[in-house]
């Protein structure tokens, strides 16, 4: 049986979330984020000895975990936390701003999400699906490869037979006075 493959532990930022995956190599683990830009070439993307990211990534090798940027929670599948983002500074009153007396503009009405969320929820479907499909695909993949182990393994053991059937029957020709 083939011997697994050593995993290393992978980090890379992509958005407002640190992600970490445990691959067999760099390529592994870009597959594995789905991205084809080479993400350790200017460094946005590289090995972790981090314990805790360790630790969650070998727990699920070859897929991806993400957590908030700057939290300290564990890498999860989908995380629930929000980035931590600090308050933006306070605009000074000057000169130049209008006067209190003139009339403010109504506020804006929150834009529509539902095409947004529908789309994402897409999305994350067509990930766990994905996720589903390899996770089936590698179980065939170790049930065929121990059907051909089995198979390599009756091979050997009627080839030895069938071997020593030969030379048993070449003793008993050149018994009889029969020459090759």
């Amino acid at each position: 049986m083939a011997k697994a493959p050593r995993l290393k532990v992978f980090q890379a930022q992509f958005g407002f979330y640190d992600s970490v995956v445990a691959a067999s190599s760099r390529a592994a683990a870009l597959r594995a984020w789905g991205t084809h830009q080479n993400l350790f070439a200017d460094g946005q993307a590289h090995v972790t000895t981090d314990e805790a990211a360790v630790k969650a990534a070998l727990a699920h090798p070859e897929t991806p975990l993400r957590r908030a940027v700057g939290s300290n929670d564990g890498f999860e599948l989908n995380p629930t936390s929000l980035p931590k983002i600090p308050d933006a500074p306070k605009r000074a009153e000057n000169a130049t701003s209008p006067a209190k007396s003139e009339t403010k503009a109504l506020p804006k009405p929150p834009a529509d999400r539902s095409k947004l969320d529908a789309t994402e929820a897409t999305l994350r479907t067509l990930d766990e699906d994905r996720k589903r499909e390899e996770a089936n695909l590698r179980l065939r993949r170790d049930e065929l490869d121990a059907e051909i182990a089995a198979a390599q393994d009756a091979y050997v053991r009627h080839r030895r037979a069938a071997t020593a059937a030969v030379v048993e029957a070449r003793k008993a020709y050149r018994k009889a006075g029969g020459t090759d």
